[in-house]
């Protein structure tokens, strides 16, 4: 992992996760598990990410400060409230929880388990103290924070009434956002408009759809917020478990599963 900077950053809107979680999950059965999840998962974070902020780990302290500050702590709230499968996958926590975190940071490959709880674990402190950057470079379409992979997409309302709202994409690692073209894969960067297909379910989930390219069959849910205000993307997106399985059934693989490995 190549050294990176932290800045100062804005505190995450954790109150709006945690109410958009309890609401979704009442409202939506097939994602109420992984609701009550991520609602006990927000219970720590919040306060790992306002330590960070009063303590300010250095870059190179911070893989050491996650391990034995957090990482415990998330482990605990799987064991008590996550599936089944991955509660006793959890009861013998990793091992080097250090170098989980450290390969995390660094886009390196990890048993699924290993990346669930570094990445639980990392995402309340960057979040918290703000990322400049690491090594790996960003000209491969990733995040210009931290390099990191695309988790979503989605869009707001503009700001100039004449205007096209943007789309944004949300980082899987750092919760750094940034504009992306709207027509234009954010894999691959593929711009025909034929080989981009669009899943929806205009019915059930009118402001979820999963943007798929037939080029690098990979795909990515964007969430329209304009269609619903009180949406929280990094939550709802957590709703689009359909869309997921349908744009899976025709090939096509996310980007980037999301913390809960959908």
């Amino acid at each position: 992992m190549g050294s990176f900077q932290v800045a100062p950053a804005v505190a995450p809107p954790w109150a709006a996760r945690r109410r958009r979680a309890s609401h979704l999950g009442a409202q939506w059965p097939h994602a109420a598990e992984m609701l009550r999840l991520y609602g006990a998962l927000l219970d720590v974070q919040e306060p790992a990410g306002r330590d960070a902020r009063g303590e300010r780990p250095g870059a190179d302290a911070l893989p050491g400060y996650v391990a034995a500050r957090v990482v415990p702590a998330i482990v605990e709230a799987t064991v008590a409230a996550g599936p089944r499968a991955l509660a006793e996958a959890l009861r013998e926590p990793p091992r080097d929880p250090e170098a989980a975190v450290r390969r995390w940071l660094a886009g390196e490959s990890q048993s699924a388990t290993e990346e669930y709880v570094a990445r639980a674990a990392t995402a309340p402190i960057l979040e918290g103290v703000g990322v400049a950057g690491v090594a790996r470079p960003a000209a491969d379409g990733g995040c210009p924070h931290c390099g990191g992979r695309p988790q979503l997409a989605y869009v707001t309302e503009s700001t100039e009434s004449l205007l096209t709202p943007p789309r944004r994409l949300l980082c899987c690692r750092c919760g750094g956002t940034w504009v992306h073209p709207r027509l234009a894969c954010a894999a691959c960067g593929e711009r025909a408009s034929a080989r981009l297909p669009i899943f929806a379910d205009e019915e059930r989930l009118p402001a979820l759809r999963a943007d798929a390219c037939e080029s690098c069959h990979r795909y990515l849910i964007t969430v329209d917020v304009r269609r619903d205000p009180a949406a929280v993307p990094e939550v709802d997106e957590l709703v689009a478990l359909p869309l997921d399985l349908h744009a899976r059934e025709r090939g096509f693989a996310k980007i980037v599963p999301n913390l809960m490995g959908i």
